[in-house]
Formats: C-alpha cells, sequence, structure tokens
C-alpha cells in the first residue's frame, strides 16, 4: 500500500498523553504525514469518546434494546449518534488504520473494543449481506502497534500470560468480518514502570530504537505479512470449516 495521497486513521487507546504508547502513536502519524499521506487522528481517552453502547444514545431507540436494530433504524433515518458517525466516516475515508494500545487484564482496553461496538455501525460499515469476502470495508488494511508488561517469553505461544496473538484474533477478526485486512502485529514486550537503575535505562533504549524504526515500518507497510484468515468458501452452508480447507487459528478448527 503506497501510502502517498492515502488517508491513514490513527487510533490511540490510552489515558496517559506522556506514555510511550501516546509517543508511539505520534510517530506513525509523523511517519505517514512523511510518507504523503492524509492523517486522521482518534485518541479516545482524549476525546472522552463514550464507549458504553445503550439507548441513551438514539431518539427512538428499539424496546428491547437491540444495537444492531438501533444502528439500523439509525442509518435509516439520518439520526446515528454524532460521535459515533464521525467516527464511522473516519474508518469510511481511511486506507489504513493503525491501532496503537496496550495489553490490559488480556486484552485491548475497555475503550476500543467499545469504540467498535459503536462506530461499526450496522447498515452502514457492515450488514448481514456484506460480511467477510464481502465486507464493506474491503481493500482497507489495519495495523496493531501493542506493548504489553510482560516479556515475550512469557507472552509466546508456551508463555504463562498467553498467547498475544491470540488474544489479539478477535480484534483482527471484528475487521476482517468488515472485509478488512489485518498485518502482522507490532509487539514490544516488557513495557511498565518498575524498572530501574540498569534495566529502566535498558528498556528506555529499546523503546527509543522502536519510536525511530517506526518511520521506516509505517513507510515500508507493503512488505508486512498479512495475518491468515479462512475464505468464505472454506465454510460449508451451514458455516462449518470444509475437511479440505485450512485451519490458520485454534479459533478456527476441525474438532
Amino acid at each position: 500500500m503506497v501510502l502517498d495521497g492515502r488517508t491513514v486513521l490513527i487510533v490511540l487507546a490510552h489515558p496517559e498523553p506522556a506514555s510511550f504508547t501516546a509517543g508511539w502513536a505520534r510517530a506513525s502519524a509523523d511517519a505517514a504525514a512523511a510518507a504523503g499521506a492524509r492523517v486522521l487522528w482518534s485518541d479516545l481517552n482524549a476525546m472522552g469518546f463514550d464507549p458504553v453502547e445503550g439507548p441513551r444514545h438514539y431518539l427512538t431507540p428499539p424496546a428491547p434494546f437491540d444495537p444492531l436494530k438501533a444502528h439500523e433504524a439509525a442509518v435509516a433515518s439520518g439520526t446515528v449518534p454524532t460521535d459515533a458517525q464521525v467516527e464511522a466516516d473516519k474508518i469510511a475515508a481511511a486506507d489504513l488504520i493503525v491501532f496503537h494500545f496496550p495489553i490490559w487484564w488480556f486484552g485491548p482496553p475497555a475503550i476500543l473494543k467499545g469504540w467498535l461496538d459503536r462506530c461499526l455501525i450496522h447498515g452502514g460499515l457492515h450488514d448481514v449481506d456484506h460480511r467477510f469476502d464481502t465486507g464493506r470495508l474491503r481493500g482497507k488494511r489495519a495495523l496493531f502497534c501493542v506493548t504489553t508488561g510482560a516479556s515475550a517469553v512469557e507472552c509466546g505461544p508456551d508463555g504463562k500470560e498467553g498467547d498475544v496473538r491470540l488474544l489479539l484474533w478477535p480484534l483482527a477478526y471484528t475487521l476482517r468480518y468488515c472485509g478488512m485486512e489485518v498485518h502482522e502485529p507490532v509487539l514490544l514486550h516488557g513495557v511498565h514502570g518498575y524498572f530501574e537503575g540498569a534495566e529502566k535505562a535498558a528498556l528506555e533504549a529499546r523503546l527509543s530504537a522502536a519510536l525511530e524504526d517506526q518511520a521506516r515500518l509505517i513507510r515500508e507497510i507493503d512488505r508486512r505479512p498479512l495475518m491468515r484468515f479462512n475464505a468464505d468458501t472454506d465454510f460449508d452452508e451451514t458455516g462449518r470449516l470444509r475437511p479440505d480447507a485450512p485451519s490458520h487459528s485454534p479459533f478456527i478448527r476441525r474438532p
């Protein structure tokens, strides 16, 4: 994906503007701009984005409340909540979305999950007839830039924290559901504030190197591999993986 003339959306989910995660997001934005892209920002905490979906956001919410029906009706009547519509417009405009967030309690921060709940609007950015291979966001790509407090070993397939790639799979598959492709994540481990002395100095050097390398990473994003997902044709009419189809994740496998 050549970024010159394209649009890049940076989504930041961290409450501290002085955090490494926030600085890393700014490095991505600077790199995208230097590559000729138009840069959009969604700093979710700074925006005060409300991640909790519910009837209070809608003029005439269905009763009992059903988020998909609420979205669909709001799209039809032109009454999508303003904050969600602004974000949905950014998603629709973006060719590449770069997500910056830490892993908290074995998943992304709640504000990011809520942003997806409210802004991937049913009837707008996806619907029953447009998902996966026919998703409305086909042609768009995403990249996760993620920090963990635990070490790379602990976040590996046999680590006591659990495989971080599996922790990221639900977020990646959400985007896949809408038609997007997702690059292999960029992971920085052992990022926390409890180091002292030589360990703190080593961490700071490692993080500085990552910031310096971000321009190259963004500029060469086309070279970064994509996560593999099953095609629609890999499933039978009931939605079960066909016996001759590959399995790319423990989340979709033959028993």
